[in-house]
C-alpha cells in the first residue's frame, strides 16, 4: 500500500474520494468516516492549503471530529466533510458549485453537505441544483453560523461556572481568535454580558469592527500568548500544540474551531499545565444541531435554539466526568 493511502487508514473513514474537473478547476476532498447512527453531514470548506497533502489531512480529522460532535449531541447522523481546495475569492462560481453537487450527488445520500469555511448559504443553492442532499438551506434552517455561536456562548459560561462557580462572564477576559462569521457572533454574546474582549483575526476589517462595535482589544502580538482569563479560539484549527501551549496565560480553552488541539500529546499537556480544555466538538455543535432540526423541511427555531442551549449542561457533564477519571 503506498504512503498516500496509508495516511489515510489510521482515521477509520468508511469513503473518501478525489474529485478533478478541468473546465472550472475544482479540485475537491469529500470524506465520509462513520455512517453508524445515520448519514454522514458535514459542511463543504473552501481553503487555500499549501499543499494536497494538508487538504487531505484536513478533511480526515474534520470528518473524523463530525462523528463525535453528532453522537455527542444525540443526533441520527454520522460524520463526514468536505474541502474545496484554493483560494476562495478567486475560484467560487456557480458552475463550480454545480460541478461539485454532482460530486455529492454520487453518495446517494450517504453524505449531506452544508455551508462552511469560505462558502455560504447562497453557494450551496448552487450545489443543491445538483443534488438534494444539502443542508442549511434558505428554506430551512439557512446560516448556522449564528446557533454555532450561541452553543460556544454557552459552552464558555458553563466552563466557567465549572471551574469558579460564577453564573456571569461580566469583567471576564477573554481572547478570541478569529473574528468571523461565527467569532464575532460569539465576541457580540459575550460583549452584552459585559465580558472585556480581546480579539485578532487575519482580516483586519473584522478586527476594526470588533473595536468600533463592541468596545474590544487587539491583541497585541500572538493572542495565544495573551494575559486572560478564556482563550476562545475560533478560527481555523489546530492552534494548540506542546510547543505553544506553554505560552498560555489563561485558566480555560473553549472556542468554537475544530481540531483545536494538534495531536493527543497536546491534550496531555493541556491537562498537565492545568488548564481547563472543553473538547471542540462539544462546544461549537450548534451548528449541525440547527441543519439538523431543517432536515426534514419543518424548521423551528425555538427547537433548535432550546437544543444548542443544552451545550451548557453538556459542558457540566462532560467536564465532571473528565475530571472524575483524571483525578
Amino acid at each position: 500500500m503506498s504512503e498516500f493511502f496509508k495516511s489515510i487508514t489510521p482515521y477509520g473513514h468508511e469513503q473518501v474520494m478525489f474529485c478533478y474537473d478541468k473546465e472550472t478547476g475544482l479540485k475537491a476532498i469529500i470524506a465520509v468516516h462513520d455512517t453508524t447512527m445515520g448519514p454522514a453531514l458535514g459542511g463543504t470548506r473552501i481553503w487555500d492549503y499549501k499543499s494536497d497533502d494538508d487538504a487531505l489531512y484536513d478533511v480526515l480529522r474534520l470528518s473524523q471530529g463530525m462523528t463525535y460532535k453528532n453522537a455527542a449531541a444525540n443526533l441520527k447522523l454520522g460524520g463526514g466533510k468536505g474541502v474545496i481546495i484554493g483560494d476562495a475569492k478567486k475560484i467560487k462560481n456557480a458552475e463550480l458549485f454545480r460541478i461539485y453537487g454532482r460530486l455529492v450527488e454520487t453518495f446517494k445520500g450517504k453524505y449531506i453537505t452544508a455551508e462552511d469555511v469560505n462558502t455560504t448559504v447562497e453557494d450551496m443553492e448552487y450545489v443543491h441544483e445538483e443534488t438534494e442532499h444539502v443542508a442549511g438551506l434558505k428554506e430551512s434552517s439557512g446560516d448556522p453560523s449564528p446557533y454555532t455561536a450561541l452553543g460556544v456562548y454557552n459552552g464558555i459560561k458553563s466552563a466557567f461556572k465549572y471551574k469558579y462557580g460564577v453564573d456571569t462572564l461580566k469583567d471576564v477576559r477573554i481572547a478570541v481568535q478569529g473574528t468571523g462569521k461565527v467569532g464575532y457572533g460569539v465576541c457580540e454574546l459575550l460583549h452584552n454580558e459585559g465580558a472585556k474582549l480581546i480579539v485578532a483575526d487575519i482580516n483586519k476589517d473584522n478586527v476594526e469592527k470588533a473595536i468600533n462595535i463592541l468596545g474590544a482589544t487587539e491583541a497585541k502580538g500572538n493572542i495565544i500568548e495573551q494575559e486572560c482569563d478564556i482563550f476562545a479560539p475560533c478560527a481555523l484549527g489546530a492552534v494548540l500544540s506542546v510547543e505553544n501551549i506553554p505560552k498560555l496565560k489563561c485558566s480555560i480553552v473553549a472556542g468554537a474551531a475544530n481540531n483545536v488541539l494538534v495531536d493527543d500529546d497536546a491534550g496531555k499537556l493541556i491537562h498537565d499545565s492545568g488548564i481547563l480544555y472543553v473538547p471542540d466538538f462539544i462546544i461549537n455543535a450548534g451548528g449541525v444541531i440547527s441543519v439538523y432540526y431543517g432536515l426534514n423541511g419543518k424548521f423551528s427555531h425555538d427547537k433548535a435554539v432550546a437544543k444548542v442551549e443544552e451545550i451548557f449542561n453538556s459542558v457540566q457533564n462532560i467536564l465532571a466526568v473528565s475530571y472524575t477519571h483524571l483525578r
